[in-house]
């Protein structure tokens, strides 16, 4: 049972990971407008409605893939620590 819980939570992690990616790809396609005004602001150049797109989704992809890892590691990092304090339950109970 306990290989069971390990590895839908492993699963779950794993779904999570790309859910977040293509959650802020296509936040930010939506948003492609705003996008290509930050673009203005920083380059001064406007992009075509096809750069604004292309542009949008790439750097959601890339803010997705930073926070999808840096989001995935602690409930992995946190799971891991649950798990291992849970295995020594036991040994401290005895004494």
């Amino acid at each position: 049972m306990k290989f069971f819980i390990i590895n839908s939570f492993r699963s779950l992690v794993y779904i999570a990971y790309f859910a977040v990616i293509v959650v802020f790809a296509l936040g930010t396609y939506i948003e492609r407008k705003q996008v290509n005004q930050t673009f203005y602001e920083l380059f001064g150049r406007r992009l075509t409605e096809a750069g604004e797109g292309l542009v949008a989704f790439a750097s959601g992809l890339a803010v997705g893939w930073f926070v999808a890892t840096i989001l995935c590691g602690l409930i992995v990092t946190l799971l891991d620590i649950r798990d291992d304090i849970n295995d020594r339950l036991p040994d401290a109970r005895d004494h």
